[in-house]
């Protein structure tokens, strides 16, 4: 286990994943992040994407949807605290569509700026979660 690091993913309902894995890719501020083992101290936000962890032993990586959140980094420790996480097998297509769909059509029925802020936040998440479902048809 020398060269695995324990990752911890976790929403406001419920923890999605946890356990040892070789290494861990997700959706940082300023672009992807990928996360070692003995990876320097590091806690930054994250956007709406993808977190791909590679489960140490395992064949397959394990693929979690996040809404945005925290990722904070120690040498043998991986912790996202996201928003909102939902496990790749579970992600909808025709949900995300159809809330894109909605979030667009706020944007332009828009009545205050903040209906357009929260549309917008709608919108940004409903494209990150269908390019993650496109990414992990991609995987298979």
């Amino acid at each position: 286990m020398a060269n695995t690091i324990h990752v911890d993913v976790v929403s406001a309902e419920e923890q999605i994943f946890s356990g040892q894995a070789d290494f861990v890719v997700l959706p940082g501020e300023a672009g992807e992040l990928g996360i070692y083992p003995k990876h320097t101290p590091l806690i930054t936000r994250i956007k709406p994407g993808a977190v791909r962890i590679k489960v140490s032993g395992a064949t397959e990586e394990e693929f979690v949807f996040v809404a945005g959140g925290i990722l904070e980094v120690q040498p043998n420790t991986v912790t996202v605290l996201a928003d909102t996480a939902i496990r790749g097998r579970d992600l909808d297509e025709a949900k995300a569509n159809e809330v894109k769909k909605m979030a667009e059509e706020a944007m332009v029925n828009r009545e205050t700026d903040i209906d357009f802020a929260v549309a917008q936040t709608e919108l940004a998440i409903a494209i990150a979660q269908l390019a993650a479902i496109h990414k992990l048809r991609q995987k298979r």
